[in-house]
């Protein structure tokens, strides 16, 4: 089931309070920080569980694009969330991460994707009706 697009004006994307979409002084500790954080998918993924919990606007702008690559906003937003990395900084360090680093990153992404879309699909459920009718006419 697709979700319907939903935009936020960016400066309340929590994403930007983090440097996301900013600089760093120390390009090349930056780097190496960041092939430090992706390479271990289990902390990498835990700030992935971050994300989809403490930053709503964002998740919600990003997540219902299926036009932008999501893994990858995801794994941006990780790293901007645990060392206010930004985004390019971190499409450098993916480069560094051996195929199968790549591919448990990226299962840790689709997992967080996938529960934050299950999450998200339950809490609009919880709200849909209201306000509606609830004696519903027979067909006789």
């Amino acid at each position: 089931m697709r979700l319907k697009r939903v935009y936020h004006p960016w400066n309340l994307w929590e994403e930007v309070k983090f440097n996301m979409w900013g600089n760093v002084p120390n390009r090349t500790a930056a780097i190496q920080d960041a092939i430090q954080l992706t390479s271990d998918h289990c902390l990498y993924g835990s700030f992935m569980t971050r994300v989809i919990n403490e930053w709503p606007i964002s998740c919600e702008n990003a997540l219902t694009d299926y036009f932008l690559n999501r893994r990858a906003w995801l794994g941006h937003a990780a790293c901007a969330l645990a060392e206010k990395l930004p985004e390019d900084i971190i499409r450098e360090a993916w480069r560094h991460l051996t195929d199968e680093q790549q591919l448990l990153a990226n299962k840790e992404a689709s997992r967080a994707i996938q529960t934050w879309e299950y999450a998200y699909i339950k809490d609009r459920k919880l709200y849909q009706g209201l306000g509606e009718p609830m004696l519903f006419e027979w067909d006789t």
